[in-house]
């Protein structure tokens, strides 16, 4: 299994490589980077209109290839409780579903055993 794990982990990094490529070089309202890349000449050799569709079908399959595998990877090997350790914030949720209040840091009593009334300042004129 860690195998297969890390085939579809570069098959998704590879993907979403792919992805960003052909997201940037779709021709924006601005130009954007597609001439930068080529992108106008590709657009010459194949014509304007089949680049676009090209890029629209390529996006939509990438993206699709990219949701499916992340599903795969976080429902097959990403299963809870596997982890060695919880985060702070799966913590103080379990606590909250027992019923306990969160922690609350301790106060300390002042040196010398001595309880000091409170200092009231009276305002300056």
């Amino acid at each position: 299994m860690p195998g297969l794990f890390v085939v579809l982990m570069s098959v998704q990094i590879i993907v979403s490589i792919l992805l960003m490529l052909v997201i940037l070089m779709q021709s924006s309202k601005g130009g954007g980077l597609a001439g930068t890349f080529g992108g106008g000449q590709v657009g010459m050799m194949f014509g304007v209109r089949r680049t676009a569709d090209f890029l629209t079908r390529s996006t939509q399959v990438l993206g699709a290839i990219f949701i499916l595998l992340s599903l795969a990877i976080n429902l097959f090997f990403l299963r809870p409780g596997t982890s060695g350790t919880e985060s702070v914030i799966q913590r103080s949720g379990s606590q909250q579903q027992q019923g306990l209040p969160p922690s609350l840091p301790q106060q300390t009593a002042p040196e010398g055993g001595q309880e000091q009334a409170p200092v009231q300042q009276t305002p300056q004129q």
